[in-house]
């Protein structure tokens, strides 16, 4: 190696390099380790002021020495010619810039996170592992070179713009950096930027996260419940997600005009409060427990819905768990079809009243119904005057065809009956 190799060697290292005289003057020196030439001519003045080293022989090899606040380890061997010195040569290291003595070296060795630390002129002073990662390579192969043989020409010169910038006084700053990876896709990594000190000098330090992955992530979540508004909003189909808990969480104005309600007014709202008191309410209950038990992942079932004028309305609920962490499931997704048309609530008839009504609409007179049902014709005036109340209708046959719009008979038997038996809709 000649000397030209060797000052180009020690150039971008923690090193300093002098060759003195026999009256000890300095008539070269180099290396990296004083950010300029005069820092350098006053390190090595207080070392010709002072050569005593630890045992008092300024020949007795390698000591430390202090200078300005920082440590260096010296060598400066005399050289011997027929007894009489004629100058001598020697290097300082500087200890305290050591990764493995540095603090922010050790704790960043140790993180996931990438973290590098570059000199002003964008060359790798130190980088630990994942920073090598990033970029599909090993550390050792990071630093020692310049930032331009590890990222290509425009990120180069995006990334030594922003060293710039921490170095004339910008302070830390947060933020995410586009990159190319090894195999030319486009990466994402977010993270800081901040000024050290590093051997003696100011450099630059970063910190960073690959969130490429995590982004990606984001992005598809985002566009799939973009598309799940739109399918949600504008295709009529009728779907509302419900928290664990019960909660209306989200739904469609589809659902919301089905309901009679505001869709400000539906969200948040219990479920249970728009179930009819029938029997599919039970049933509904007890698959709704094993959904979000995790005992079943999707059900069908039938309901009877109440709307916001006390409407009533048969449809066909299909149900689907959603997933959440820890084995858990953090809401569901209830899809309506087969939606019945819209019934009037029914007032509240006893049995005795609802019996008389099938009758009536099989033809039977008072006088038959007073016998059919052990009854004095008084007392079967009387309910059907308060029928003709309760149902709005003037007249018998009104009364009948009042009790068929409101689903209390079945329009599918004969002779009449309730409909309470096989397709109840009864009040909530």
């Amino acid at each position: 190696m000649d000397e030209a190799d060797f000052k180009t060697l020690l150039a971008p290292l923690p090193v300093s390099w002098w060759e003195a005289d026999g009256g000890q003057k300095v008539v070269d020196s180099g290396g990296g380790a004083f950010a300029d030439e005069r820092t350098a001519r006053r390190f090595l003045e207080a070392l010709s002021a002072d050569r005593t080293g630890p045992s008092g022989d300024p020949d007795a090899g390698p000591y430390q020495t202090s200078f300005e606040g920082r440590t260096f380890d010296v060598n400066w061997p005399a050289r011997q010619a027929g007894g009489a010195r004629h100058g001598s040569r020697g290097v300082a290291v500087e200890v305290s810039g050591r990764p493995e003595q540095n603090p922010y070296a050790a704790f960043a060795e140790l993180t996931p996170a990438a973290a590098f630390v570059r000199d002003a002129t964008g060359r790798y002073l130190w980088a630990n592992h994942a920073y090598a990662h990033l970029y599909g390579t090993t550390r050792d192969a990071v630093i020692g070179r310049h930032l331009a043989d590890v990222d290509g020409p425009g990120d180069a010169t995006r990334f030594l713009a922003l060293d710039q910038e921490i170095l004339t006084g910008a302070g830390p700053v947060r933020h995410t950096l586009a990159y190319r990876r090894p195999d030319g896709s486009p990466g994402q990594a977010a993270g800081y930027r901040f000024p050290v000190r590093w051997a003696g000098r100011r450099c630059v330090a970063g910190i960073y996260v690959d969130v490429t992955d995590a982004t990606r992530a984001l992005d598809q979540r985002r566009r799939a419940e973009q598309d799940l508004r739109t399918l949600r909003d504008h295709s009529g189909l009728l779907c509302a997600r419900l928290s664990a808990d019960g909660l209306v969480g989200e739904a469609g104005t589809t659902v919301a005009d089905l309901l009679r309600v505001r869709l400000p007014e539906l969200i948040g709202l219990p479920a249970d409060r728009l179930l009819a008191r029938t029997p599919e309410r039970g049933a509904l209950h007890r698959i709704w427990d094993d959904l979000v038990g995790g005992r079943r992942r999707s059900a069908r079932t039938a309901a009877v819905l109440v709307d916001g004028d006390s409407g009533l309305r048969r449809v066909c609920v299909h149900l689907s768990a959603v997933p959440g962490g820890a084995q858990r499931v953090s809401g569901v997704w209830a899809v309506l079809t087969h939606v019945g048309p819209r019934q009037e609530a029914q007032p509240p008839l006893t049995p005795t009243q609802v019996r008389i009504l099938a009758l009536l609409a099989g033809g039977r007179s008072n006088a038959d119904i007073a016998r059919t049902l052990h009854l004095s014709r008084q007392t079967v005036d009387y309910h059907l005057r308060r029928l003709r109340h309760l149902l709005g209708a003037a007249t018998r046959p009104a009364l009948v065809a009042r009790a068929y719009v409101l689903g209390i008979l079945s329009p599918q038997t004969w002779p009449p009956r309730s409909t309470s038996a096989a397709h109840p809709l009864s009040p909530v």
